[in-house]
């Protein structure tokens, strides 16, 4: 039986709510093989991240390579990268095995405006991989660094939609999740023509852990499936919301989403 692949480049989350698991289990929704390069491993549960441990370069390049040679991908999606030497490699293999459908979630600050990467992965980020991408995911703080621009308003959303567009990707979604008031659960998408307005509903929930990674990924297995651009990610934003109304309350701090919902609202019904 066919079926279509994608490949998830990212951290694992030892927590099981974010970076490869979240990945692998939203591939798994959409019927989707998913197949993984891991890039570090970090010891987190709800309450946050204790420790981080990269691999070594060669390892995460052998990941991609044992996957795309063999089996082969229909879709690409990384995560946190970490560090210099990882984004460069990683860029390189995009470009050397011509990945294509390459949806970039740059992992760089966390939703709270943490930075969770050196000043010198961000650039090597900007100016090799993103370049390469079909679509880049940024949230707010992220948006602001690729950008330059201050993100206060949906007009700042647009403006920075429209700068991190000319660093060569096809299509940017400005996240609105780190926003206020009527801007939350709003997008911002700009293609080079279209510069539109993505809403969904806000659904009122604390757990809310790997929403990025399980949005970024979402796109990723509907341009497995074959979906335009668009399409695929208004599709990735209405499975996110409906996720995130079967949030999972597990642990003593911020869950993750309900990555397989149908089944949770069903044992829910059977009980």
């Amino acid at each position: 039986m066919s079926v279509p692949v994608a490949l998830t480049i990212a951290g694992s989350d030892s927590g099981g709510g974010a970076g490869i698991q979240a990945d692998l289990r939203t591939f798994a929704f959409h019927c989707v093989h998913g197949t993984s390069a891991i890039t570090c491993v970090t010891a987190q549960n709800t309450l946050g991240v204790n420790r981080v441990d990269p691999l070594p370069v060669a390892a995460v390049v052998a990941q991609i390579q044992a996957v795309v040679t063999d089996i082969g991908v229909q879709a690409t999606k990384t995560g946190m990268l970490l560090n210099q030497e990882i984004i460069l490699a990683v860029a390189q293999q995009v470009t050397e095995l011509k990945i294509t459908n390459l949806v970039v979630d740059p992992v760089m600050v966390s939703r709270t405006g943490a930075q969770l990467i050196d000043d010198g992965a961000i650039v090597c980020l900007r100016d090799r991989l993103i370049p390469q991408a079909t679509i880049v995911t940024p949230n707010r703080y992220e948006a602001q660094i690729l950008s330059g621009c201050q993100i206060e308003s949906l007009a700042d959303m647009q403006a920075a939609a429209q700068r991190i567009h000319k660093l060569g990707t096809p299509a940017v979604l400005v996240k609105g999740g780190g926003m206020s008031g009527d801007l939350r659960g709003v997008d911002v998408w700009f293609d080079g023509e279209q510069l539109l307005s993505l809403t969904t509903s806000v659904v009122e929930t604390t757990n809310t852990h790997g929403t990025g990674c399980t949005l970024a990924a979402a796109i990723a297995a509907n341009l497995a499936q074959g979906k335009d651009l668009l399409t695929a990610v208004q599709k990735a934003k209405d499975y996110v919301t409906t996720a995130l109304n079967y949030g999972l309350s597990i642990g003593k701090g911020q869950g993750p989403v309900g990555h397989f919902f149908p089944l949770i609202a069903h044992n829910n019904r059977a009980i």
